[in-house]
């Protein structure tokens, strides 16, 4: 969009689908639940966050490209009336079973929002405030991921149910569909040649291309794993009531919420290559020093600054990738959204060593993930 006006009655719609693509989040609140429900060792609750972001892998590149055929918008709205349906199975009819199908379709959904959700973003707000409102719907997406679990537990207190979580978000997903649906959005043209599975994946051959979407595979990686990690880190290591461990997994969101606002009006003004250097290097250090911290106080506090440190490491990565090569957004979005199957890889690996080992051990796969962030930021610096 070159226009320096900002239609909210565009955008609007656009950033309520962010709000649904925070629901795949609810993968933590469901690795806690779950695994108490059916009695799972660490190993196997892991494989929830795996059913969820395995999509993303499989089936990103082929959305991009069906995206680039049918239009954005018809592509998110698909995608959110899958994740509506995936909310409601586990609601309707709980069981291990139920339980995996849902999330899986919520992760094939989820899948074609990413996709969809941020190239469509590109095309309702000014190209010169493109990197502010990503990281600002980043800020949409982190309400709706530190609301979770204070609702589930209220439904949980107030009617005995926390899966009423999935039957609430499910709702909201149906009207963020029908408002998106009755929205009509001139989309932009990146390109007079269709995309294909080739051109797609030939982009994979451009070092500074191939390093950004490994960017997203790790930072992905250490959202999904604070996630679905931080509950069972308070409950064990700083045995903390199972309440009061969900409710400190809020604390990470707030900080995500908090940090992607600021986002938004910091990069206004700064660099986003200056801006993600900063970024990773305060989320490696704010890690390790979780890892290590000696109270239950001090790790909630540093919890939240993983989250106000990370949360605008996956926008940056995106806007800086798009920056250089803008007509190729559809396969860009693609290959970097088949790169947050790093959620599906990552915590897998962190609670089989935690089960080998303890859940501290489990916590240094993130610190790991952290590192290559950093040297990634400073590559993009030198090269920007």
């Amino acid at each position: 969009m070159s226009s320096n006006k900002i239609v909210w009655a565009y955008v609007a719609p656009v950033l309520l689908s962010f709000f649904v693509m925070s629901m795949a989040d609810l993968v933590g609140i469901g690795v806690d639940n779950v695994k108490a429900d059916f009695g799972l060792n660490n190993t196997l609750s892991q494989l929830i966050p795996m059913v969820v972001f395995v999509w993303f892998f499989l089936l990103s590149v082929p959305v991009s490209l069906l995206q680039d055929r049918i239009g954005k918008r018809n592509m998110l709205n698909l995608g959110i009336l899958l994740t509506a349906l995936g909310l409601f199975l586990p609601f309707f009819m709980y069981s291990f079973t139920m339980v995996m199908v849902g999330f899986a379709l919520l992760g094939i959904g989820n899948t074609i929002i990413q996709v969809s959700a941020n190239p469509l973003l590109f095309d309702v707000v000014p190209t010169s405030r493109a990197s502010s409102f990503l990281s600002f719907s980043q800020f949409v997406k982190s309400v709706g991921s530190m609301a979770a679990p204070y609702l589930a537990t209220f439904l949980a207190m107030r009617f005995g149910d926390w899966k009423l979580i999935f039957l609430a978000f499910g709702v909201v997903s149906l009207l963020s569909a029908g408002w998106l649906y009755f929205t009509k959005i001139n989309e932009s043209l990146v390109s007079e040649e269709k995309a294909s599975l080739l051109s797609c994946f030939k982009l994979l051959g451009v070092g500074y291309i191939s390093l950004m979407v490994l960017g997203i595979f790790f930072i992905v990686g250490i959202d999904v794993g604070i996630n679905a990690f931080s509950g069972q880190y308070l409950l064990i290591k700083m045995q903390m009531s199972p309440e009061s461990a969900q409710e400190g997994r809020s604390l990470y969101f707030f900080g995500k919420m908090l940090g992607t606002f600021l986002g938004a009006v910091l990069l206004v003004k700064f660099l986003p290559e200056k801006f993600l250097t900063v970024s990773t290097a305060s989320t490696l250090l704010a890690t390790l020093l979780f890892i290590i911290s000696p109270n239950p106080l001090a790790a909630q506090i540093l919890l939240f600054l993983i989250g106000l440190t990370a949360s605008n490491i996956f926008p940056l990565i995106f806007t800086l990738t798009v920056k250089k090569f803008p007509t190729r957004i559809n396969e860009i979005a693609g290959l970097m959204i088949m790169a947050v199957s790093g959620g599906a890889i990552v915590p897998p690996i962190a609670g089989a060593i935690s089960d080998v080992f303890n859940i501290t051990a489990g916590m240094y796969v993130f610190v790991l993930c952290a590192i290559y962030l950093l040297l990634l930021s400073i590559h993009s610096l030198k090269k920007n």
